[in-house]
């Protein structure tokens, strides 16, 4: 998150809160023809199991922050305000978020490279303070969080049930899809 977008979440979380939610971060965007100010909003990690996010608490959250914003004026010049639920790619913004999403894998992006990358995809294995480590193909990977430039969840497709699943080799291992062998001529 940019310092712009963490200022701008800190000053919207009790608010968030207050309408029975949980401001998980923000992008803040600046183009010169105005920005865009993306809020991505969730239910508690105590009620996830009973209830998603709704449209009725997007434009809940919308109508509330935009009187805010009007008010404190965090923002100079023109912006659209988006409000969102994370979606099932979900984007990452402290390190309790990481925690909570242990096991899963996440894309992420760093500020400055570290072992020669900037870009890296991996299990997210453990978070110790501000240290996250990911299984990046076999092997641990600790960043720290304040290199962490954006983060999301990468979905599982076939534990969703959209994709088929593989099997140790990485094969599609549906009933009869085999691969079929080459013959020589």
């Amino acid at each position: 998150m940019t310092d712009k977008a963490s200022e701008i979440s800190a000053l919207l979380a009790p608010t968030v809160t207050s309408l029975g939610l949980e401001l998980l971060g923000a992008d803040y965007l600046p183009s010169p023809g105005g920005a865009v100010l993306r809020l991505y909003i969730d239910v508690p990690e105590a009620e996830a199991a009973e209830r998603n996010v709704g449209i009725e608490d997007c434009e809940a959250v919308s109508r509330e922050v935009s009187a805010q914003l009007d008010v404190e004026d965090p923002i100079s010049g023109n912006y659209t305000l988006e409000v969102s639920s994370p979606g099932i790619d979900r984007p990452l913004f402290a390190p309790a978020q990481y925690q909570r999403f242990a096991g899963q894998v996440a894309k992420v992006t760093l500020k400055l490279p570290q072992d020669g990358r900037r870009r890296l995809q991996g299990r997210i294995d453990a978070v110790a303070g501000d240290t996250i480590t990911f299984d990046v193909d076999g092997q641990p990977f600790a960043v720290s969080f304040e290199n962490i430039e954006k983060a999301k969840l990468v979905p599982d497709w076939a534990a969703l049930g959209f994709a088929p699943a593989k099997d140790a080799s990485g094969r599609d291992a549906r009933p009869g899809k085999k691969k079929a062998a080459k013959k020589k001529s």
